[in-house]
C-alpha cells in the first residue's frame, strides 16, 4: 500500500497550485490591461485625426430636397437632427438671403452679420 502524503507535502502542493493559478490570473489581467491600453490609444488617435467641425451647416427636410434651416457648425440642434450638410460661409449667407430661416438656438444670422 502506498503511503498517504504528509501534511507538509500537501501544503507544498497547494502552494504550487496556488502560484500556478495566480500566475495565470495575473497573465490574464495583464492581457486585459494591454488590450484596453490599445483601445484607448486607438480612440485618442481617432480623435486627433478627426477633422474640425464645419463652420456652417444647412439642415435638410425629411425628404432631403428642401432646406429647413441654417446653423453654425457647433449647434446642438443641428447635431441632434442628423440631417445637416456642411457649407461655406458664402453658401450660408446665400441661404439666408433666400429666406431660409436661421436656427433660433445658434443664431447663424448674427454670427454671419446678416441683417434683413
Amino acid at each position: 500500500m502506498s503511503e498517504e502524503p504528509s501534511r507538509l507535502e500537501l501544503l507544498r502542493f497547494a502552494r504550487r497550485v496556488f502560484v500556478q493559478q495566480a500566475t495565470a490570473g495575473l497573465a490574464q489581467i495583464d492581457r486585459w490591461i494591454a488590450a484596453e491600453e490599445r483601445r484607448e490609444a486607438e480612440r485618442h488617435l481617432g480623435e486627433a485625426r478627426q477633422p474640425p467641425p464645419p463652420d456652417w451647416l444647412l439642415q435638410h427636410g425629411l425628404n432631403r430636397d428642401n432646406v429647413d434651416a441654417v446653423h453654425t457648425g457647433n449647434c446642438w440642434a443641428a447635431a441632434k437632427s442628423g440631417r445637416c450638410t456642411p457649407v461655406s460661409r458664402e453658401q450660408a449667407l446665400d441661404a439666408l438671403r433666400q429666406q431660409i430661416p436661421p436656427c433660433t438656438f445658434c443664431r447663424p444670422d448674427t454670427a454671419l452679420g446678416f441683417l434683413d
